[in-house]
């Protein structure tokens, strides 16, 4: 019976990175012996255990079949004999088939260390092409380690999986399970660039796909395409270190672009309304929590407004502040105005312009709340409090917005 940490934990030691997390394989052992050392099982597909003290996972070296279709259709074998040569076999790229034993020597059978030293994604065998998940983790770690790049080979087979249909298996909560990992990566767009030259975005996220080659005003827009435009908007949210929700709705703010009919390119009228269907449709074929799917709605709705804020009157501030709900989740509302920046900034120049839009936002909101509504509810026609509320609301966000020291710009 022998132990190795295997994966992640020795790959990024060797790139020099924290090691957060360790796994573990077990060579020569059975499901009863590990039981009578004290781990606690845990695995249901095949034998993993949690170590009775430090609860890390440690499991049996084993091998996998394809049975079926999708990444679920595999049957596991987990025996003794199995070597740690065989369990490195099975896993998706090079450089997560090391290993080192209890003495700290690296076991490197299938090239990873060079691997990483190239700084490329390589598949390790052909069974890669067995479970489609291994695309969207490829891209993910491309969102990771932002100057690595896919070998042609295994980009080839990614293609090739595309093409045989076995990405369309994935699970939706899977697809978003990575996804979002790969939004909270350093480099999102790449994630997406890999999904798109593999195939898989056109399938997994037609919504963004569409996005690319379509183009927009260049006197607002001198990058045009729209696609361009939302990877550079999504790269901004990742390099503030934003919330997921932020970057969810950076990604997917422009989506109604994607569905404006060719012939009225450049512009895109309209393409807020058409933006929030697709957002919902989106969130709901893959399962997006609830934050992430209502700020990024709210985000597609109005980003088109907030660039507008210094020109509304004082009760369409008011309906925009209602509609956000900013009087009742400032939290989310100020989550709101980074993802409008992000889009703002999303474009070659913009990044050290002013833009004053958000700010003008948080102190209308301020201006709005400092009225008294329990006493506006109290002398007002029951029948008639929302309206009441709203426009003495809309007076004191008339009477900041007039004062030239705190007003508009």
């Amino acid at each position: 019976m022998k132990t190795y940490i295997v994966g992640g934990a020795v790959r990024d030691r060797l790139l020099g990175l924290p090691v957060t997390d360790r796994d573990f394989v077990v060579v020569g052992a059975t499901p009863d012996e590990m039981l009578a050392l004290g781990f606690q099982p845990v695995g249901k597909d095949f034998p993993v255990f949690l170590h009775p003290q430090t609860h890390e996972e440690y499991a049996l070296a084993r091998t996998e079949r394809k049975s079926g279709h999708g990444y679920k259709g595999f049957k596991v074998y987990a025996a003794p004999e199995v070597t740690l040569e065989e369990d490195l076999l099975r896993r998706d790229l090079t450089i997560n088939a090391m290993a080192e034993d209890e003495t700290g020597a690296l076991i490197d059978p299938y090239g990873g260390q060079g691997d990483l030293a190239a700084k490329t994604f390589r598949h390790v065998s052909a069974s890669f092409a067995e479970d489609p998940v291994r695309i969207l983790r490829v891209a993910r770690f491309a969102a990771r380690f932002t100057d690595f790049a896919v070998a042609p080979e295994t980009l080839a087979l990614m293609r090739q999986m595309v093409d045989n249909g076995e990405v369309d298996a994935l699970v939706p909560e899977r697809v978003w399970q990575e996804a979002a990992r790969g939004l909270m990566d350093a480099q999102p767009s790449r994630m997406f660039q890999v999904l798109r030259d593999c195939g898989a975005l056109a399938r997994l996220f037609p919504e963004i796909d569409r996005l690319f080659g379509v183009p927009q005003p260049p006197e607002h827009h001198p990058e045009i395409d729209t696609g361009v435009h939302t990877m550079l908007v999504v790269d901004w949210a990742a390099r503030q270190g934003f919330s997921l929700p932020v970057r969810f709705a950076a990604l997917t703010h422009d989506l109604g672009k994607g569905a404006t009919p060719p012939g009225l390119w450049p512009r895109h009228h309209g393409h807020e309304a058409r933006g929030v269907e697709l957002v919902r449709a989106l969130s709901e074929r893959i399962r997006v929590p609830a934050e992430c799917r209502d700020l990024a709605v709210a985000v597609a709705r109005d980003h088109g407004t907030v660039h507008r804020a210094l020109e509304l009157r004082p009760g369409t501030l008011v309906e925009l502040l209602e509609r956000i709900d900013a009087f009742r989740r400032p939290g989310r509302f100020e989550e709101f105005l980074q993802a409008c920046e992000c889009d703002f900034r999303g474009r070659p120049g913009y990044p050290d312009q002013p833009f004053p839009e958000p700010d003008y936002l948080r102190q209308a909101l301020q201006a709005a709340q400092a009225i008294d509504a329990a006493e506006v509810s109290r002398n007002a026609d029951p029948a008639r409090i929302r309206e009441a509320i709203f426009q003495e609301r809309a007076i004191a966000v008339a009477a900041w917005r007039d004062q030239p020291e705190t007003g508009k710009p």
